[in-house]
């Protein structure tokens, strides 16, 4: 299924509440900005009949500059408007939430399967021939016990340049990797991989997936986006009471409205 073109109608202004109406049971998604979109891009194409609702916190973007304790206050209050709109699974599309709030989440809502972003670096590590990989990340996420952990327990015999990028996140949140110099901000990150001869580079923002095209116009290193092995996450987690259903995707955002419709529709426009 190609992904989804917005219909602008179903965006709203958001303001933090809890309803007790019945709404339609949800997949809920959501991240401080448009880089969830990459996730929720991939639930539909695999799960193109379920309902879904997107929460993008941009008032309080970006979330890997700020301290833990306040990522996870952002998460908790993401989570309860989701729950509130229906949401009846949650997906955390965002590494630096996941590495910040995964586990505390879940202890909130034991009844609720949430599903959250670990680095690729697996997949990275097992298909590398040079034994050298890259990954982008923020600077919350590069400091996490869950990134120390994923590399101790999946690239110790491979060696790992993580590059801290949030430049990155702005980029794509602005639209302007195809700018001359957005072009150049990319290849001064990708240079050191290049000249250390990394053949994959793992994407540990959800962020950096829409940065794909540009970046393998300009080398030959193997992507690795976990976006598509967390839908499949998903179908498998996903509980009974999220059905098929009619009812149209829905957008929200706490930052500028226009801005955000403008950004869904550049983002998640038929390819």
């Amino acid at each position: 299924m190609q992904p989804v073109k917005v219909p602008p109608a179903s965006l709203k202004r958001i303001t933090y509440r809890y309803d007790t109406d019945e709404y339609v049971k949800r997949i809920g998604v959501f991240d401080s900005g448009v880089g969830g979109l990459s996730v929720l891009r991939e639930i539909h194409r695999h799960l193109p009949q379920l309902p879904t609702i997107y929460y993008a916190d941009q008032a309080n973007l970006p979330y890997g500059e700020r301290s833990l304790e306040d990522i996870r206050g952002l998460v908790k209050k993401s989570a309860e408007f989701l729950i509130g709109y229906g949401a009846r699974i949650i997906v955390i599309a965002c590494h630096t939430a996941s590495a910040a709030s995964l586990h505390d989440l879940r202890a909130s809502y034991p009844e609720i399967p949430i599903v959250g972003m670990e680095p690729a670096v697996k997949p990275a590590a097992e298909g590398t021939k040079t034994g050298v990989i890259g990954v982008w990340t923020t600077r919350a996420t590069a400091q996490s016990s869950l990134y120390r952990s994923v590399i101790e327990r999946f690239a110790g015999n491979v060696r790992v340049i993580t590059q801290p990028a949030p430049d990155l996140v702005t980029m794509v949140e602005n639209g302007t990797q195809d700018t001359p110099e957005g072009e150049a901000i990319l290849r001064r990150y990708l240079q050191p991989l290049i000249d250390a001869h990394a053949d994959h580079l793992v994407l540990a923002c959800t962020h950096f997936p829409f940065l794909a095209p540009k970046l393998s116009a300009m080398s030959d290193i193997t992507l690795v986006d976990p976006s598509a092995a967390v839908a499949r996450q998903v179908a498998r987690v996903l509980p009974a009471i999220v059905v098929p259903s009619a009812s149209r995707p829905l957008y929200y955002t706490s930052g500028s409205l226009e801005a955000f419709k403008t950004q869904v529709d550049r983002l998640l426009a038929p390819v």
